[in-house]
């Protein structure tokens, strides 16, 4: 191999790892082995588009001399605790070895200046090609095996693949619950049991009325036993028919509580980069929808791998883009010529739909009527922050769900483990829960843990406590709260199972 290519950097001592029981050098046990280098960062859904091609690469090689490496360089303050780092690897079923590079050492040694960017090393120890952005996996898939060809020519190549132990969390009830659907008429939760893949129907005492989902990860459709999904999250209710985002597989299903059938109404499982839309059904392609919500009789999807929101018309069955013009900013507009920022929670009043802007820490308003996106609270895709105060001055961190009621917007302020309230009549913001710390309690008080979504219904606030895998309950009337316990039959749905 020639040596034009740079030596790459070792990396430092002292950092984390995840995902394997010793730091790995290229001095050491990763020599003789081609490495990947996955720079990321986990609030970002171009990172977590990245993710699927590795593993699709990770299963191609897994008998070879090759090791993936994700860099974890984070964006958010919050993102610098490897503590939190170790749950996004759990949550995104990541078992690649990570380094917690929260003091952007190994991102400065390798001169990265974007999330994602993906670094190619070959047997000999040289960085020989890098990339940016996603949707490279066949460029990487060619270079690693010409690089493994080359190898053993020149017989450079370690004899063996190494092994790794992934890490674990313990099974429970939920697993990192991402959203929240309360039924007031029913009272029904709609609860996304993300990474069981399921969606879980309760009452409001956590008693479970049913499932819609096998459990088994894919894009399947048929009855609610055998029904697959994967990774969903927001849901949206119009009468007996429930409609899901199902994130990882770029679609939106669709539900009749009545059989308890579903079908899959838009994408079909691969993803999109169309960022106009007009077509019908499942020849739309999606990219990573992240929740929905109805007004006026249509569908609205807080569409965040296309930075987006788009509109579905149940009756002709055609989505479209209704704002967004694709590029990652805050730009306030006119609908069509506004920049969003990965929406991620989506709510509905009488005349606007709120959505949280996730990368730009903001809660915006798109009202269809005007055709136009104004900003409530943020300023900027590096302007983040834990302040309450007037609109101007309040500081969120990467925000992923909202609830509208009764004049004021609820925000699952995921970074800040915290539950916001804006009040739309005197323009201010407050922290109606949790403490700005990762935590389940703090005496008599909840604490949160990034939670991802929350409903609200007969002035009940529900928080999809994410990383705590469980529900609360908050009456928003005398601010008392409780823990639901999840049962099947009168016996804990873990236990059940």
């Amino acid at each position: 191999m020639t040596t034009a290519f740079p030596v790459a950097p070792e990396f430092p001592d002292g950092l984390v790892w995840l995902n394997t029981d010793r730091p790995l050098r290229f001095s050491e046990a990763l020599r003789g082995r081609v490495v990947v280098l996955d720079f990321w960062t986990y609030c970002c859904i171009n990172c977590m588009h990245v993710l699927p091609d590795l593993k699709y690469l990770e299963e191609k090689y897994a008998h070879e001399p090759v090791v993936f490496i994700g860099v974890h360089s984070n964006k958010y303050d919050n993102e610098a605790d490897p503590e939190h780092v170790r749950q996004a690897v759990m949550r995104h079923t990541i078992t690649h070895p990570v380094v917690v590079d929260n003091q952007h050492q190994v991102w400065g040694a390798f001169g990265v200046r974007a999330w994602p960017s993906l670094v190619l090393i070959d047997s000999t120890g040289h960085a020989v090609a890098a990339f940016s952005g996603e949707g490279h996996r066949d460029e990487l898939d060619h270079l690693i095996a010409a690089l493994l060809d080359i190898g053993r020519k020149q017989d450079t190549l370690a004899d063996t693949p190494l092994e790794f132990r992934a890490e674990r969390y313990q099974e429970q009830a939920l697993a990192f619950p991402g959203k929240i659907l309360a039924d007031g008429h029913g009272k029904r939760l709609f609860i996304a049991d993300t990474n069981h893949n399921r969606i879980l129907i309760t009452d409001w005492q956590g008693g479970v009325r049913g499932f819609l989902g096998s459990g088994g990860k894919g894009l399947m459709d048929g009855s609610y036993e055998d029904v697959r999904f994967q990774h969903p999250q927001g849901m949206a209710l119009s009468g007996n028919n429930l409609f899901i985002a199902d994130t990882e597989n770029h679609a939106v299903r669709h539900a009749d509580l009545t059989t308890y059938h579903v079908h899959t109404v838009l994408g079909n499982g691969m993803i999109g980069y169309d960022r106009r839309g007009g077509h019908r059904g499942r020849e739309q392609l999606l990219n990573s929808p992240w929740d929905l919500a109805f007004h006026h009789g249509k569908l609205y999807i807080a569409m965040a791998g296309l930075h987006q929101l788009w509109v579905y018309d149940p009756v002709s069955e055609i989505a479209r883009v209704a704002a967004g013009t694709g590029r990652e900013d805050i730009t306030d507009n006119p609908a069509q010529r506004a920049a969003l920022a990965q929406p991620s929670g989506i709510t509905a009043s009488e005349g606007q739909l709120y959505f949280a802007d996730a990368e730009t820490s903001a809660i915006r308003v798109y009202d269809p009527t005007a055709n136009r996106v104004e900003t409530l609270v943020g300023k900027g895709l590096f302007v983040f922050g834990d302040e309450d105060g007037s609109l101007e001055e309040a500081r969120l961190q990467h925000p992923l769900g909202v609830a509208y009621h009764d004049n004021a917007v609820y925000v699952a302020d995921s970074y800040n483990h915290r539950i916001r309230r804006i009040d739309l009549r005197d323009g201010t913001v407050r922290t109606i829960m949790g403490t700005g710390a990762a935590g389940r309690r703090e005496g008599d008080r909840p604490a949160l843990y990034e939670p991802g979504g929350i409903s609200i219904a007969k002035n009940v606030l529900f928080v999809a406590d994410t990383n705590n895998h469980r529900i609360l309950e908050y009456d928003l009337t005398n601010g008392k709260w409780r823990e639901l316990t999840i049962t099947l039959g009168g016996t804990p749905l873990a236990e059940a199972a």
